[in-house]
């Protein structure tokens, strides 16, 4: 059964393969009680993959997955790059909410396989 959904991930696009990624997490993270505000927030030089809320808090969430651990992994993709991308893309979508600026954090959900268990890094990093 695992060979055969192995099989079919490899038949996916890349692009995909990262909405199914995103879908799973956004299940994972939402049966944990967090609740959805967006998804792919795209600004020029940066892209959150999930906003969520947990409570008061703003949860903006890079969602990285991978067919298998080599090199590192999904957590070893995430470079300072990376993280320079998201925290402007998390800076413009907090200028343009309304409300009084909320407490904010940077998690991460890891998936390496793809029959692998998520992995939630809560405050993977900061700003």
């Amino acid at each position: 059964m695992l060979d055969r959904a192995a099989q079919l991930l490899g038949r996916l696009s890349t692009k995909a393969r990262g909405d199914a990624a995103e879908a799973r997490a956004r299940r994972f993270l939402e049966a944990r009680g967090l609740k959805h505000v967006a998804s792919n927030y795209r600004v020029k030089g940066g892209e959150i993959d999930l906003v969520m809320r947990e409570g008061e808090e703003i949860v903006f969430v890079e969602v990285r997955a991978r067919s298998h651990r080599g090199y590192g992994g999904a957590a070893a993709s995430i470079s300072a790059h990376k993280q320079q991308r998201i925290l402007l893309a998390a800076q413009h979508w907090l200028q343009q909410q309304r409300n009084p600026q909320p407490a904010c954090r940077f998690d991460c959900v890891l998936i390496d396989g793809p029959d692998a268990e998520l992995t939630w890094l809560r405050a993977a990093f900061g700003a």
